[in-house]
C-alpha cells in the first residue's frame, strides 16, 4: 500500500470561540491510501487538547510499516486522530475494492439524514442572542459557554431562539459549584443536554451530584476503555471519531455504550465534509447528532455533504465509503 499525507486548510465563515480559544481556520490531515489500483481517503483534525499537532500525527502515519490492515492498525496506533484518518481511508479503500458502500460492509442498515445540532460560538451575550436569533429556524443548537458568567449568555440564546431545542457545551470550562449554581436555570430554560461541565480530571465531583438534565461525556470519552469511567457520573457519551481512532472503533464503543446504558451523541470536531461522511453511519438513531462542521466553514471538499431541512445526509460515493 502507499499512504499519501498532505495538509488541507478550510476558511470559517467566522471566528469559532470555545472557552479554551478561538481559531479562523481548521486545519486537517488528508490521507489517501492506495493499491496501485484504487485509493481510499479519509480526514483527521489533530486537537492541542489531546497534544496532537499536524506534525505529530503526521509522523505517526509515517511511522506505521508498508503492510498493515484495517484490523491490525488498532495495535498499531493509538486511539486519536491519525489512526482516524487511516481507519476511514481504509474502509473508502475496501468500499472501492468492493464495489459496495461502506455500510454494506459493516452490516449496517442503508443511512438516511439525521438531524444535526448548529454550534453558536462563545461570544458577549449581546452576540449570541443575535446569532441565536438569526439561526432560530434551527431545530437544535447547540451553545458554547464555559465561563464563570454563562446565565447571561445562556437567558440570551433563549431569548433570541424561544422554539429551538438547546444543548450546552462547556468544554470543560465550569467548577462544580458553577456547576450546581447553573443546574436549576438549565431546567428552567429548557436546556436538553449538557456536554462536559467539569474537567476531564475532576469530573469524579459528578458522583452523587443531581442531574437534573442529561450529562454528556466528551473530553473524559475516548473508546471502549472509558466506558467503566463514565459510571455514576455521565448519561450520555459523545462519540467522536477522532478521539476513537477511526470508524472501526467507533462502532464497537457505540454498541458498548448502548448495552452499558448511555445513550449516544456523536459528534465532530471542525473539519469539512470527508471527515463528517464516515460519523453519518454513526450517527443514526443517536439521541443527539452534532456534525455541523461543513456549516461552519466557508469553503469544504468537491463534493460536499448535503444539508437541508431533514438534517444531513448520507455522503455521495464520490465523497466517500
Amino acid at each position: 500500500m502507499q499512504i499519501e499525507v498532505s495538509r488541507d486548510v478550510f476558511r470559517l465563515a467566522q471566528a469559532f470561540t470555545i472557552s479554551r480559544g478561538s481559531r479562523t481556520e481548521a486545519k486537517v490531515l488528508t490521507v489517501r491510501i492506495s493499491d496501485g489500483a484504487q485509493q481510499g481517503w479519509g480526514e483527521c483534525v489533530p486537537y492541542a487538547r489531546y497534544d496532537e499537532t499536524l506534525d505529530s500525527v503526521e509522523a505517526e502515519i509515517a511511522g506505521l510499516p508498508e503492510t498493515f490492515t484495517r484490523h491490525s492498525l488498532m495495535d498499531l496506533l493509538p486511539a486519536g486522530a491519525a489512526r482516524n484518518a487511516v481507519d476511514c481511508a481504509l474502509w473508502d479503500l475496501e468500499a472501492k475494492r468492493a464495489g459496495k458502500r461502506v455500510w454494506e460492509l459493516a452490516g449496517l442498515p442503508a443511512p438516511g439524514p439525521e438531524i444535526t445540532a448548529y454550534t453558536l460560538s462563545l461570544d458577549t451575550p449581546e452576540m449570541m442572542r443575535e446569532q441565536a436569533a438569526k439561526n432560530a429556524h434551527r431545530p437544535l443548537l447547540k451553545i458554547k459557554l464555559g465561563t464563570a458568567d454563562d446565565m447571561p449568555r445562556l437567558e440570551a440564546v433563549r431569548a433570541g431562539a424561544p422554539r429551538a431545542k438547546i444543548i450546552i457545551d462547556a468544554n470543560e470550562g465550569w467548577s462544580a459549584e458553577v456547576y450546581a449554581d447553573l443546574a436549576p436555570h438549565l431546567v428552567r430554560l429548557g436546556v436538553a443536554l449538557v456536554e462536559q461541565p467539569l474537567p476531564a480530571g475532576e469530573d469524579d465531583a459528578l458522583l452523587g451530584m443531581e442531574r437534573p438534565v442529561p450529562v454528556c461525556a466528551d473530553e473524559s470519552c475516548h473508546d471502549r476503555t472509558s466506558l467503566p469511567k463514565l459510571k455514576g457520573k455521565y448519561d450520555v457519551a459523545n462519540i467522536k471519531l477522532d478521539k476513537t481512532g477511526g470508524l472501526t472503533e467507533a462502532l464497537k464503543l457505540r454498541a458498548a455504550a448502548l448495552a452499558g446504558g448511555y445513550d449516544v451523541m456523536v459528534g465532530c470536531m471542525v473539519g469539512s465534509s470527508l471527515a463528517m461522511a464516515p460519523a453519518i453511519l454513526l450517527a443514526q438513531g443517536a439521541l443527539v447528532t452534532d456534525l455541523d462542521g461543513p456549516l461552519l466553514l466557508s469553503e469544504d471538499r468537491e463534493t460536499p455533504l448535503i444539508f437541508d431541512d431533514a438534517g444531513v445526509h448520507p455522503p455521495k460515493a464520490a465523497l466517500w465509503g
